[in-house]
């Protein structure tokens, strides 16, 4: 089998996901990726292409081997990927719903066409005054943006012109939205499909810093009681084959979607994911991509979290902690069986993101995070007794 991942700068999900998994399945893999001095060392067919055009990628992949599965899991090159996947024959999502999925004016639009739901928003558009009648407090953000970045509380229209315009400052020509603020708990919904069925996987509940901005501060395993919303949500944007990353807001009337991220979940969560499951999620995601039936999941009675350590001030980092695997991880098969003795176990993992020496600038994003604490256990009571150790012991000092 001949993989090709399409992929722009080196994430975690990548390199210590679905190569391994790649490598598990007996794959063979070439790299497309407009980076490719910083794949020498992960893999041996590094090609240079412009991922972002669906046009390159299809002819890049035409001049070399034959393709098997086309796959990606960057927020910014589903569409091209999905398009070059159709070109050849493979199994691969639509590349309208990816294109929906990634624009979040479009995502409000096809979910209101659809009569699933309907969020009030508009499109602000540089040099363009607010419209008026906007649902005040409205939330501020990029329409294709990521990672929490530029997304900011706005209470009337003043501050929304204020915020827009420092955004457009950093940001020239992007097109923004404002959308009325959903009020209620914050979650995640985790689906893998295969074309045919849609198989929920699990959730979380998201914990947020202090407003006006809306930075994750951590995960909590929880999965959902009730889905049907989501994926009703789900099947009107035509989001069907691979893994989907769903966050939406339970509002006192129902829950609400945040936004739809075509791949599967990050910021180290997919390995939490696949640790508190027990299940090979990245084999299991590259499987559906290549035609495969999506397994589903048995129930975990384990509990799981991911906590992000989040700079609080600028400065130097001075001290920083190590990274952390347990002793026993095996995170390359974490399918295996579970060990004698776990359920009165926590594995802990710290990933460092920052390091001594680096200088901190806060930005209220997701960018700010100094290292990810993933743990898994029997209970919440001795996951958080476990982390919390971590952190007396461990301490970031920045200064």
């Amino acid at each position: 089998m001949r993989l090709y991942l399409t992929t722009l700068n080196p994430t975690d999900s990548v390199i210590d996901g679905f190569l391994p998994a790649a490598a598990r399945l007996g794959w063979d893999v070439t790299i497309l990726t407009d980076q490719p001095a910083r794949y020498g060392e992960h893999a041996d067919d590094v090609i240079e292409t412009d991922v972002r055009d669906a046009t390159a990628v299809i002819d890049t992949i035409a001049g070399h081997h034959a393709p098997d599965v086309i796959f990606s899991n960057s927020d910014h090159l589903q569409a091209a990927t999905a398009l070059a996947a159709a070109y050849f024959g493979l199994p691969g999502k639509d590349w309208r719903a990816c294109l929906s999925a990634k624009n979040k004016a479009l995502t409000r639009r096809a979910l209101a066409a659809a009569g699933v739901e309907t969020v009030r928003s508009a499109r602000l558009r540089p040099h363009t005054p607010p419209p008026d009648g906007l649902p005040y407090p409205v939330v501020v953000k990029p329409r294709e943006g990521v990672a929490s970045e530029d997304v900011v509380l706005c209470h009337d229209k003043a501050e929304l012109i204020r915020v827009a315009s420092a955004i457009w400052a950093r940001r020239p020509g992007d097109t923004l939205v404002a959308e009325e603020y959903l009020q209620g708990p914050l979650r995640t919904l985790e689906t893998l499909g295969d074309d045919r069925v849609t198989r929920v996987i699990g959730g979380f509940r998201t914990g947020l810093g202090p407003p006006p901005y809306f930075v994750e501060e951590r995960l909590d395993w929880d999965p959902p009681r009730d889905a049907a919303h989501v994926l009703r949500a789900l099947d009107a944007l035509g989001v069907g084959l691979g893994a989907c990353h769903t966050e939406y807001v339970v509002t006192g009337e129902g829950p609400r979607i945040i936004e739809v991220n075509y791949r599967v979940i990050g910021d180290n969560c997919d390995f939490l994911l696949a640790d508190v499951l027990g299940v090979p999620l990245h084999e299991w995601i590259l499987r559906v991509h290549a035609g495969e039936p999506a397994p589903s999941p048995v129930p975990s009675p384990r509990y799981g979290t991911a906590v992000s350590v989040i700079a609080a001030q600028e400065g130097v980092v001075r001290q920083a902690p190590p990274p952390v695997a347990p002793a026993t991880d095996d995170t390359a098969n974490p399918a295996r069986p579970a060990e004698p003795g776990f359920a009165g176990e926590v594995r802990l993992w710290h990933r460092p993101l920052r390091s001594v020496g680096d200088q901190i600038t806060v930005t209220n994003t997701n960018r700010d995070y100094l290292g990810v604490i993933r743990a898994v256990g029997p209970d919440r009571a001795a996951v958080e007794a476990e982390i919390s150790r971590f952190r007396r012991a461990h301490p970031w000092v920045i200064r």
